[in-house]
Protein backbone atom coordinates (compact mmCIF):
# COMPACT_ATOMS: atom_id res chain seq x y z
CA UNK A 1 0.00 0.00 0.00
CA UNK A 2 1.67 3.23 -1.31
CA UNK A 3 2.18 5.62 1.46
CA UNK A 4 -0.14 8.69 1.40
CA UNK A 5 1.70 12.40 1.47
CA UNK A 6 3.97 10.92 -1.72
CA UNK A 7 1.28 12.72 -4.38
CA UNK A 8 2.09 16.33 -4.43
CA UNK A 9 -0.27 18.74 -6.14
CA UNK A 10 0.96 21.74 -4.96
CA UNK A 11 -0.96 25.05 -4.81
CA UNK A 12 0.22 29.08 -4.97
CA UNK A 13 0.54 30.98 -2.07
CA UNK A 14 0.10 28.06 0.06
CA UNK A 15 2.03 26.43 3.35
CA UNK A 16 3.36 22.60 3.15
CA UNK A 17 4.68 20.43 5.57
CA UNK A 18 8.03 19.20 3.78
CA UNK A 19 10.44 16.06 4.83
CA UNK A 20 12.24 12.96 3.96
CA UNK A 21 14.55 10.42 5.27
CA UNK A 22 17.47 8.27 4.48
CA UNK A 23 16.96 5.31 1.53
CA UNK A 24 16.41 2.50 3.88
CA UNK A 25 16.27 4.73 6.76
CA UNK A 26 19.84 5.10 6.67
CA UNK A 27 21.45 7.88 8.15
CA UNK A 28 21.85 10.99 5.75
CA UNK A 29 24.10 13.16 8.21
CA UNK A 30 26.87 11.45 9.26
CA UNK A 31 28.75 14.26 11.01
CA UNK A 32 28.75 17.65 11.59
CA UNK A 33 30.07 18.70 8.24
CA UNK A 34 27.17 17.08 7.01
CA UNK A 35 24.78 19.24 8.76
CA UNK A 36 26.52 22.39 8.48
CA UNK A 37 26.60 21.58 4.31
CA UNK A 38 22.70 21.05 3.79
CA UNK A 39 21.88 23.86 6.02
CA UNK A 40 24.73 26.35 3.99
CA UNK A 41 22.62 25.29 0.79
CA UNK A 42 19.21 26.19 2.40
CA UNK A 43 21.14 29.38 2.78
CA UNK A 44 22.47 29.60 -0.52
CA UNK A 45 19.06 28.58 -1.82
CA UNK A 46 17.05 31.18 -0.17
CA UNK A 47 19.31 34.55 0.59
CA UNK A 48 19.10 37.20 -2.21
CA UNK A 49 21.13 36.34 -4.83
CA UNK A 50 23.10 39.97 -4.59
CA UNK A 51 26.47 37.73 -4.42
CA UNK A 52 25.52 36.16 -8.27
CA UNK A 53 25.47 37.59 -11.62
CA UNK A 54 27.98 38.87 -14.06
CA UNK A 55 30.28 40.15 -10.32
CA UNK A 56 31.18 36.29 -10.37
CA UNK A 57 32.40 36.47 -14.17
CA UNK A 58 31.04 32.87 -15.00
CA UNK A 59 29.07 31.42 -17.59
CA UNK A 60 25.03 32.00 -17.21
CA UNK A 61 24.79 28.58 -16.96
CA UNK A 62 27.25 28.15 -14.00
CA UNK A 63 25.02 30.85 -12.33
CA UNK A 64 23.39 28.33 -9.10
CA UNK A 65 19.09 28.74 -8.92
CA UNK A 66 17.83 31.17 -6.01
CA UNK A 67 14.59 30.64 -4.54
CA UNK A 68 14.16 33.79 -2.72
CA UNK A 69 11.19 35.56 -3.97
CA UNK A 70 9.71 31.63 -3.94
CA UNK A 71 10.01 30.34 -1.23
CA UNK A 72 10.02 30.91 2.73
CA UNK A 73 11.36 28.79 4.97
CA UNK A 74 9.62 29.18 8.52
CA UNK A 75 11.19 26.32 10.47
CA UNK A 76 13.50 23.12 9.89
CA UNK A 77 15.16 20.41 11.94
CA UNK A 78 18.06 18.01 10.68
CA UNK A 79 18.27 14.47 12.10
CA UNK A 80 20.57 12.04 11.50
CA UNK A 81 18.26 10.12 9.16
CA UNK A 82 15.93 12.73 8.51
CA UNK A 83 14.97 16.14 7.81
CA UNK A 84 11.72 18.35 7.92
CA UNK A 85 11.09 21.89 6.50
CA UNK A 86 7.76 23.93 6.66
CA UNK A 87 7.82 26.23 3.88
CA UNK A 88 5.30 28.65 1.94
CA UNK A 89 5.35 28.77 -2.00
CA UNK A 90 4.81 32.04 -3.79
CA UNK A 91 3.92 30.18 -7.04
CA UNK A 92 3.09 26.47 -8.27
CA UNK A 93 6.33 24.99 -8.73
CA UNK A 94 8.24 26.51 -6.12
CA UNK A 95 8.70 23.70 -3.97
CA UNK A 96 8.86 21.04 -7.23
CA UNK A 97 12.06 22.84 -8.30
CA UNK A 98 13.15 24.48 -4.76
CA UNK A 99 13.35 20.44 -3.52
CA UNK A 100 14.68 19.34 -6.80
CA UNK A 101 18.05 21.79 -6.48
CA UNK A 102 18.20 21.14 -2.92
CA UNK A 103 17.89 17.35 -2.73
CA UNK A 104 20.30 17.16 -5.69
CA UNK A 105 23.18 19.09 -4.45
CA UNK A 106 23.28 17.47 -1.03
CA UNK A 107 23.27 14.05 -2.82
CA UNK A 108 26.06 14.74 -5.03
CA UNK A 109 28.36 16.04 -1.67
CA UNK A 110 27.34 13.19 0.10
CA UNK A 111 27.97 10.57 -2.51
CA UNK A 112 30.96 12.12 -3.48
CA UNK A 113 32.41 12.31 0.30
CA UNK A 114 31.53 9.31 1.18
CA UNK A 115 32.36 7.43 -2.10
CA UNK A 116 29.03 5.53 -2.95
CA UNK A 117 26.58 5.57 -5.58
CA UNK A 118 22.67 5.39 -5.52
CA UNK A 119 20.01 7.22 -3.99
CA UNK A 120 21.08 9.45 -0.93
CA UNK A 121 16.83 9.43 0.25
CA UNK A 122 13.95 7.27 0.34
CA UNK A 123 11.78 8.08 -2.51
CA UNK A 124 10.46 11.41 -3.47
CA UNK A 125 10.16 13.86 -0.37
CA UNK A 126 6.48 13.67 1.33
CA UNK A 127 4.35 16.64 1.40
CA UNK A 128 1.54 18.29 3.38
CA UNK A 129 -0.53 21.13 2.50
CA UNK A 130 -1.44 23.23 5.96
CA UNK A 131 -5.01 23.97 6.00
CA UNK A 132 -5.97 25.13 9.46
CA UNK A 133 -4.67 27.60 11.68
CA UNK A 134 -3.95 25.35 14.61
CA UNK A 135 -1.96 23.30 11.61
CA UNK A 136 0.06 26.03 11.55
CA UNK A 137 1.18 26.79 14.97
CA UNK A 138 1.43 23.24 16.52
CA UNK A 139 3.40 22.19 13.43
CA UNK A 140 6.27 24.27 14.13
CA UNK A 141 5.87 23.05 17.93
CA UNK A 142 6.39 18.99 16.08
CA UNK A 143 9.30 20.20 14.14
CA UNK A 144 11.59 21.89 17.13
CA UNK A 145 10.27 18.82 19.29
CA UNK A 146 11.66 16.32 16.65
CA UNK A 147 15.04 16.08 18.78
CA UNK A 148 13.47 14.38 21.85
CA UNK A 149 12.92 11.40 22.81
CA UNK A 150 8.98 9.49 22.60
CA UNK A 151 8.53 9.94 26.44
CA UNK A 152 10.56 13.21 27.30
CA UNK A 153 11.56 14.04 30.52
CA UNK A 154 10.93 17.81 31.91
CA UNK A 155 15.25 17.62 31.78
CA UNK A 156 14.89 16.74 27.66
CA UNK A 157 12.55 19.78 27.40
CA UNK A 158 15.32 21.85 29.05
CA UNK A 159 17.74 20.87 26.80
CA UNK A 160 16.32 21.45 23.72
CA UNK A 161 17.39 24.73 23.39
CA UNK A 162 20.65 23.00 22.82
CA UNK A 163 20.18 21.21 19.87
CA UNK A 164 22.26 23.03 16.57
CA UNK A 165 20.64 21.88 13.76
CA UNK A 166 16.85 23.29 13.93
CA UNK A 167 15.37 26.51 13.81
CA UNK A 168 14.17 26.49 17.33
CA UNK A 169 17.09 28.51 18.26
CA UNK A 170 16.37 31.39 15.87
CA UNK A 171 12.82 31.50 17.61
CA UNK A 172 14.32 31.86 20.66
CA UNK A 173 16.97 34.77 19.97
CA UNK A 174 20.07 33.05 20.63
CA UNK A 175 20.63 33.66 16.38
CA UNK A 176 19.52 34.47 13.87
CA UNK A 177 20.03 32.84 10.19
CA UNK A 178 18.70 35.86 7.49
CA UNK A 179 16.89 33.18 5.46
CA UNK A 180 14.47 31.72 7.84
CA UNK A 181 11.36 33.77 9.02
CA UNK A 182 10.15 33.41 12.17
CA UNK A 183 7.96 36.44 12.40
CA UNK A 184 4.77 34.93 10.91
CA UNK A 185 4.74 31.84 13.89
CA UNK A 186 6.20 34.20 16.81
CA UNK A 187 2.91 36.32 15.92
CA UNK A 188 0.73 34.19 17.38
CA UNK A 189 2.61 35.08 20.46
CA UNK A 190 2.64 37.58 23.55
CA UNK A 191 4.65 40.41 21.68
CA UNK A 192 6.25 41.02 25.38
CA UNK A 193 8.95 38.58 25.82
CA UNK A 194 7.93 36.53 22.57
CA UNK A 195 10.98 34.11 22.63
CA UNK A 196 10.01 33.08 26.21
CA UNK A 197 6.21 32.78 25.46
CA UNK A 198 7.44 30.97 22.04
CA UNK A 199 9.51 28.68 24.41
CA UNK A 200 6.66 27.68 26.70
CA UNK A 201 4.67 26.64 23.74
CA UNK A 202 7.11 24.50 22.56
CA UNK A 203 8.23 22.85 25.67
CA UNK A 204 4.86 22.20 27.52
CA UNK A 205 4.79 18.44 28.85
CA UNK A 206 0.83 18.04 27.42
CA UNK A 207 1.52 16.50 23.90
CA UNK A 208 -2.44 16.19 23.49
CA UNK A 209 -2.80 18.72 20.69
CA UNK A 210 0.90 17.96 19.09
CA UNK A 211 -0.23 14.40 18.51
CA UNK A 212 -3.44 15.29 16.85
CA UNK A 213 -1.08 17.41 14.19
CA UNK A 214 1.21 14.48 13.94
CA UNK A 215 -1.71 12.24 12.50
CA UNK A 216 -2.48 14.76 10.18
CA UNK A 217 0.79 15.75 9.21
CA UNK A 218 2.92 12.95 8.60
CA UNK A 219 2.95 9.05 7.93
CA UNK A 220 2.05 6.49 10.32
CA UNK A 221 5.56 4.60 8.78
CA UNK A 222 7.55 7.52 8.73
Amino acid sequence: MPAKNIVKEFAPDSYYHIYNRGVARQKIFLDDQDYKTFLSYLKLYLTFPNLQGPTLKVAPSRILKNFYEEIKLLAYCLLANHFHLFVFQKDMNGITNFMRSLITKYSIYFNKKYKRVGPVFQGNYKAVMVKTENQFIYLSKYIHRNPLPTLPTRLDLEGLEGYKYSSYINYLGLINQTWLDTSEILSYFSKFNTGESYKKFVEEVDETDLIRIKDLMLDYDF
